[in-house]
C-alpha cells in the first residue's frame, strides 16, 4: 500500500486532491494502519468464540405468554359486521 500509485488511487476514489506533502503524510499513516493490522493477524484466535458485542447482551423484556381475551363485543359500535369481523366497503 505504500506505493505512490496506491495513495493516488485512494485519493482519486475519495475525490481528494492531495499535494505531494499530503500524499507522503497519508502514505505514512496508511502504512502504520497496515502494520497494526499485520500485528493483529499474528495473534492466535483459534480458541476465541466470535461475538457480535463486546459485552453480553440480554433481552430485558418479559416472555410472551398467550392468554384468552376478555369476552368483549368490539363490533357492537361497528356500522356493519359479519362473523366477528368488521365489514368495510370494497376498495378495488
Amino acid at each position: 500500500m505504500s506505493d505512490k500509485i496506491d495513495i493516488q488511487k485512494i485519493a482519486k476514489l475519495a475525490r481528494l486532491k492531495l499535494t505531494e506533502i499530503e500524499s507522503d503524510k497519508l502514505d505514512g499513516y496508511l502504512q502504520q494502519v497496515v502494520d497494526y493490522i499485520d500485528q493483529l493477524n499474528q495473534l492466535d484466535t483459534s480458541n476465541v468464540q466470535p461475538t457480535s458485542h463486546v459485552l453480553p447482551v440480554h433481552n430485558v423484556f418479559r416472555d410472551d405468554k398467550g392468554s384468552k381475551s376478555k369476552n368483549v363485543d368490539y363490533l357492537t359500535g361497528a356500522p356493519s359486521n359479519n362473523k366477528g369481523h368488521y365489514e368495510v366497503p370494497k376498495i378495488i
